[in-house]
């Protein structure tokens, strides 16, 4: 039976009424990728366990910054980054002035722990990562916000099983704190548990009802191919969001959705609005230059790539838009954003931080595929998976291994989300092969979803199409 169409979120922050709630999904074999990981931190928020701070003040007194921080953490919400930076800095203070308190380490711990997955500076990990130590070195029974911000550092890291580890950990202690199934709805699938990450969806969606479980169960729809679901599920989080923080969260969900398929418009109105609501939000500052790129408004697309690499220092982004000024004949500059993303990632790297599939996609289409192979086989080893497995096969087609690649990439298409990216890679894989009719339904199909997918891709895409030409529809040779 069809589904009834869904409605989709207005442009710009929203102010009409939800939508009645999505249901919860009932079917099972969840496939996530590990991609999706960073994503789900970023859109959550919130690994702080409030406390007592400021209990002697005013009930009317308007919360500061930090106890604002705490609130948040304690609604399940993100917190405002500059609210965050100011929990921090009390923190600090405290723990200068009694070095045996556990819980301010904890509470300092989690909270640059969260600074740590939203801005991606190097140094910030490890940072985060001594505070936690000295709160469970002071002994007694291990503090809930330490063992979450310990996966939370373990999932940045993308050492899953860590994650696992302490985010059961953490749950086990604490049953009914939502960052502990946040987190381990990140890292089961990077060790193949996809009951696991059921389990910690339908108990987030228990524990914390609302925009954060949302945010996150429009993910899973889109790691799944629900389109519908996951656009129906994003628009009832940003209707339903309660602060700035949370509906910026939201809307650049919402955002990447609708550059996934294929509006542009719709989506750089979206991260428009979200970087209204948090003026930081790199992944929202990211969208926005996707979208102006898409809509061929290019120096402002470069300027907002700028942006995002000023919020968060990702490789991932000086890759993107190295490729655009690729694809705009500007071979030096580009090469000099390269260059940013491999010390970028070198930097991260010493940081504990896993940086493999960038580092791939990167050699395989502007270095070394043969480079790209070998990273990429390590990562498809450790985190088997959709992203895994599409970048590996990219690679392998690129080093010249086709045949090798072809299995690899249809698992990437039938098990991932239904995005264009895999489908041009596998279209491009089938005509190396000699296999026109595969290559015209896929690349065919890859600008069908998202016609301006990639600066570089998308145009080869259109080439190579038109050099395929229409199928012959006359009958069948004799």
């Amino acid at each position: 039976m069809a589904r009834a169409p869904r409605p989709r979120l207005p442009q710009g922050v929203p102010g009409t009424p939800p939508p009645p709630a999505a249901r919860r999904p009932r079917r099972r074999g969840l496939r996530l990728s590990a991609a999706v990981g960073a994503g789900l931190l970023l859109a959550g928020g919130g690994v702080v366990a409030v406390d007592r701070l400021g209990q002697d003040r005013a009930t009317l007194t308007p919360p500061a910054p930090a106890e604002r921080a705490l609130a948040a953490a304690e609604a399940g919400r993100p917190a405002a980054l500059a609210d965050l930076a100011a929990l921090i800095g009390e923190r600090q203070q405290r723990v200068r002035r009694e070095p045996a308190d556990r819980a301010s380490w904890a509470v300092l711990g989690a909270a640059l722990a969260e600074r740590a997955a939203r801005s991606g500076a190097p140094g910030a990990y490890t940072e985060a990562e001594r505070a936690l130590q000295r709160a469970l070195a002071q002994g007694g029974t291990p503090d809930v916000r330490a063992l979450t911000g310990l996966a939370v550092l373990a999932a940045g890291r993308q050492d899953w099983a860590g994650a696992v580890r302490w985010g059961e950990a953490a749950r086990d202690r604490a049953p009914g704190r939502a960052a502990a199934y946040r987190v381990l709805l990140e890292a089961y699938p990077g060790t193949g548990d996809a009951q696991g990450a059921d389990r910690a969806l339908e108990r987030l969606r228990e524990v914390r009802p609302g925009p954060v479980a949302e945010v996150a169960a429009a993910w899973v729809h889109r790691e799944r191919g629900w389109r519908e679901d996951a656009e129906a599920t994003v628009h009832d989080a940003a209707a339903r969001a309660a602060t700035p923080a949370e509906r910026a969260a939201a809307l650049a969900r919402a955002g990447d959705l609708a550059w996934e398929r294929g509006e542009a418009e719709t989506a750089l109105a979206r991260h428009e609005a979200a970087l209204r609501a948090e003026p930081e939000h790199d992944g929202a500052a990211a969208g926005r230059a996707r979208a102006l790129a898409g809509l061929g408004r290019i120096e402002e697309a470069l300027r907002a790539w700028a942006r995002a690499r000023a919020a968060a220092p990702r490789p991932g982004y000086a890759v993107e838009s190295g490729e655009l000024l690729l694809a705009l004949g500007r071979s030096g500059e580009a090469a000099d954003h390269f260059t940013l993303a491999r010390h970028q990632a070198a930097a991260l790297a010493r940081d504990g931080v896993r940086q493999e599939l960038v580092l791939g996609r990167l050699e395989a289409d502007h270095g070394d595929p043969a480079e790209a192979v070998r990273l990429l086989g390590d990562e498809h080893r450790r985190h088997p998976g959709p992203a895994a497995a599409g970048a590996l096969g990219w690679a392998l087609h690129r080093a010249g291994r086709s045949a090798e690649a072809l299995p690899r990439l249809r698992a990437a298409v039938k098990d991932g989300p239904n995005t264009a990216l895999p489908a041009y890679r596998l279209g491009m894989v089938h005509l190396a092969l000699g296999e026109p009719g595969a290559a015209r339904r896929q690349l065919a199909r890859a600008l069908r979803l998202a016609p301006e997918f990639s600066p570089l891709h998308a145009e080869r895409a259109r080439r190579e199409l038109a050099a395929l030409g229409e199928p012959p529809w006359g009958p069948p040779p004799a």
